[in-house]
């Protein structure tokens, strides 16, 4: 998490933060593709790393406008192709990019890279970078936000005391203890740590009482998306859960489905979620198979 926008003001390892430095220092930025979990900073970092070089950029959503290969080409085409004004280096952000289609749009990104390549530069934000095709990793250098075990602590302080700092700006009444389970129970996810301190601030007091409420609130809207069959809804509530455990989800649905489910869709319901706790001891990624098993509780459960 960043407060400003400078690198130095970054929640990151020192190792990281020395990398970042390095490429400041040298006034020059290759292409990035950045990855690692929702909400640990990537994003906000690539904007630093622009600021701190006096980059122009443009940021893009990959789970939504480029998944076109005709908006991507008029969007990118238009602004690395322009001269800046101020003769500002040029940057474009591809936000969530393990969402773009690898068959049409991530090929077509590779031939951007090369086409632009002098005056232009991209970075790319995943959170698996599995889903993203080799040519690109080997057009841009890789950093996985990463945090060892042995940095844990040290980050998780330093997070916690910019999240109290801006608390006491905006002078929200807090439990200090409130806090720091807060952290300890999303870390490394700042983004969402933060969005649950935003919204529980809102009554003017953070206390122990968020705690219970969120696990609560939070269970109840997947359990209306899934009653509207809103997928998109659904698949948003997943990728902010994307460190939730199977198991204690699926239990939490079995646990539940006497009251929100008809009693004729139970037993499906059982066997669903059965069958994908089965493949959750395989499979490689968690967030695609909850996915999978939520879209068939979708399509052939009932609810009240």
């Amino acid at each position: 998490m960043c407060s400003s926008d400078l690198i130095d003001d970054c929640v990151l390892p020192e190792a990281l933060k020395k990398t970042f430095k390095e490429y400041i220092a040298q006034g020059e930025l290759p292409s990035f593709l950045f990855s690692g979990t929702a909400g640990v900073g990537k994003t906000t970092v690539a904007k630093a790393l622009c600021n701190e070089i006096g980059a122009e950029y443009i940021m893009i959503n990959g789970s939504d406008e480029g998944r076109s290969i005709d908006v991507l080409r008029t969007t990118i085409k238009s602004f690395a192709s322009t001269v800046s004004l101020t003769d500002a280096k040029k940057v474009i952000i591809v936000d969530e990019a393990d969402y773009m289609n690898a068959q049409s749009v991530q090929p077509a990104l590779r031939s951007f890279i090369e086409e632009f390549s002098a005056n232009c530069r991209f970075i790319f934000t995943c959170n698996f970078k599995n889903r993203i095709i080799e040519p690109l990793h080997s057009r841009c250098a890789v950093i996985e936000f990463r945090i060892d075990a042995s940095d844990k602590q040290a980050i998780a302080a330093q997070f916690f005391k910019r999240a109290t700092q801006i608390l006491k700006s905006e002078q929200v009444e807090f439990d200090p203890k409130v806090v720091a389970e807060l952290i300890t129970k999303h870390f490394p996810d700042y983004r969402r740590i933060l969005n649950e301190l935003q919204r529980y601030s809102v009554s003017g007091k953070i206390d122990s009482g968020i705690l219970v409420n969120m696990s609560e609130e939070s269970f109840r809207n997947l359990v209306k998306h899934l009653k509207d069959k809103d997928f998109t809804e659904v698949r948003k509530w997943v990728a902010k859960q994307s460190d939730a455990d199977t198991a204690t989800l699926f239990r939490e649905l079995y646990d539940s489905a006497s009251t929100h489910m008809e009693m004729g869709s139970i037993p499906q319901l059982v066997l669903i979620l059965a069958d994908y706790q089965y493949k959750a001891a395989f499979v490689a990624d968690h967030e695609l198979n909850i996915m999978a098993a939520l879209t068939e509780i979708m399509a052939q459960c009932k609810f009240k």
